[in-house]
């Protein structure tokens, strides 16, 4: 099957290895390689196709996404060509990412702009939802911890996605991976664009009260995630787990699997109107989702007790030891040292110092043995006179 991608072909339908319509004539291989089999879907922006790359042996398939604004008017057409522009070259910075899908081409052909893009083969999570039903709370859990790192990585590039919503997180058949995919109405955040009133643009329901006044911030789009969250979890649209009357969530009361406090503090973060009391970065929604997953704080050794003072470094000796050490000590001033080894002769006597007696040798011998064995009676040597 081929597709005829000129919008005004009364029928686009085509057998398989045609190369022109045959309704309209219209050349079916764009830039020669990439066909277009069947559209896919259609936004405010432009039409998707699901196609094939003939240019590789394989001959993979792939998306092609066609610019076909629906709107009229020169400032609205304008405007929605720049943001196809700018989901290309989004595309192109973050699609290294395992989780978002890679930018192959974009090109424009007879006056009409065209990006080709890595196809995610599986299901997003609004057809999840129709197709088992509510999700319970393991099931949040994994969608939070699979999601949360690839919006982290978003982020760090300085990029607000502005649409998170269940239609475009898909979870990929060959690996249950979560890919977050339409970067037509992402926004680069600098210093000077977050503080400026921008265009409104998102899905009704899901969009923070900041983003839609025109002022996106990165914490806007974990606000439209905890609302993914409480849709997914009730299958209720968002504008019916909002009370207007009183400004709050009662998503709780629509829940038909109950969640525990700690999830359910988080997504009421999440939700949070104001900027200020809702989480700021994934990184911190992932941390108080996995607390006990996050990074163990180093491990602070145990400091070296240091030894009082006036005391030894060395394990404390008895009172023997002491005695004996002390004796030597004295001994060797008054000029008779007294021998370790019984076979060791007594060195000849020196004469004692002349400036030391007796008396006062011992003094100062007893005011060591005191400090050495912690008396607490010890004595200070007399003055000198």
């Amino acid at each position: 099957m081929s597709y005829c991608l000129n919008s005004s072909c009364p029928s686009p339908h085509n057998p398989t290895g045609t190369n022109f319509c045959n309704t309209c004539g219209a050349k079916l291989l764009l830039k020669e390689r990439y066909r277009a089999i069947k559209p896919i879907g259609q936004g405010g922006f432009g039409k998707t196709f699901l196609a094939v790359d003939e240019d590789k042996p394989s001959q993979p398939r792939c998306v092609i996404k066609q610019f076909f604004p629906q709107a009229q008017g020169t400032n609205t057409v304008q405007k929605a060509a720049e943001l196809f522009t700018q989901e290309a070259v989004r595309l192109d910075e973050l699609g290294k990412h395992p989780q978002i899908p890679e930018l192959l081409a974009y090109f424009s052909l007879n006056n009409q702009q065209y990006l080709v893009q890595e196809f995610i083969d599986g299901r997003d999570l609004a057809q999840e939802l129709a197709n088992i039903g509510v999700f319970n709370e393991t099931q949040i859990r994994q969608v939070l911890n699979n999601l949360l790192p690839v919006l982290q990585f978003v982020h760090e590039h300085q990029v607000i996605h502005r649409d998170i919503k269940p239609e475009n997180i898909i979870q990929r058949n060959r690996d249950k991976q979560l890919v977050l995919v339409d970067f037509g109405a992402s926004k680069v955040a600098t210093s000077a664009t977050l503080g400026r009133t921008g265009t409104v643009i998102g899905s009704a329901g899901y969009v923070a009260p900041e983003q839609g006044i025109g002022k996106a911030v990165f914490a806007s789009d974990l606000y439209s995630l905890g609302v993914t969250c409480i849709h997914l979890l009730t299958q209720l649209h968002p504008f019916e787990l909002f009370d207007v009357n009183e400004g709050v969530w009662v998503w709780r009361k629509f829940l038909k699997n109950p969640v525990n406090n700690q999830l359910g503090r988080i997504l009421d973060k999440l939700l949070e109107g104001a900027t200020n009391r809702r989480y700021q970065t994934a990184a911190d929604v992932f941390k108080d989702l996995n607390p006990s997953s996050a990074p163990a704080a180093p491990t602070v050794k145990a400091k070296k007790q240091q030894p009082p003072p006036n005391s030894p470094a060395t394990p404390p000796k008895t009172r023997s030891i002491i005695d004996d050490e002390l004796a030597e000590l004295k001994s060797q001033i008054l000029g008779n040292p007294t021998p370790k080894n019984p076979s060791q002769k007594p060195a000849s006597p020196t004469p004692p110092k002349a400036s030391q007696s007796k008396s006062q040798i011992d003094l100062e011998l007893e005011e060591l043995k005191s400090q050495f064995l912690g008396s607490p009676n010890q004595k200070k040597p007399p003055s000198q006179i």
